[in-house]
């Protein structure tokens, strides 16, 4: 099973987008909203700058890419 992170903001509709499809495809993730200072930085140190920001088995995926995200999950 893939480990899923996904570092989240508010009023971020990519990162709805993201979290919707995840649940409706019952992958399991864990959601870090940058809200968070905590969060933030940990983001930060993967020199990741936006949301959604998600790593699969601590592998960054800096821009949203649905087909590598689906291969990696076997969606």
């Amino acid at each position: 099973m893939t480990n899923v992170i996904i570092y989240t903001q508010n009023d971020c509709p990519p990162c709805t987008f993201v979290k919707n499809y995840l649940t409706e495809h019952q992958v399991t993730f864990e959601e870090r909203n940058i809200a968070d200072s905590t969060y933030r930085n940990e983001m930060i140190e993967h020199d990741a700058f936006a949301t959604p920001f998600i790593l699969l088995d601590d592998e960054p995926m800096y821009q949203v890419d649905m087909d590598k995200l689906n291969q990696k999950l076997g969606l």
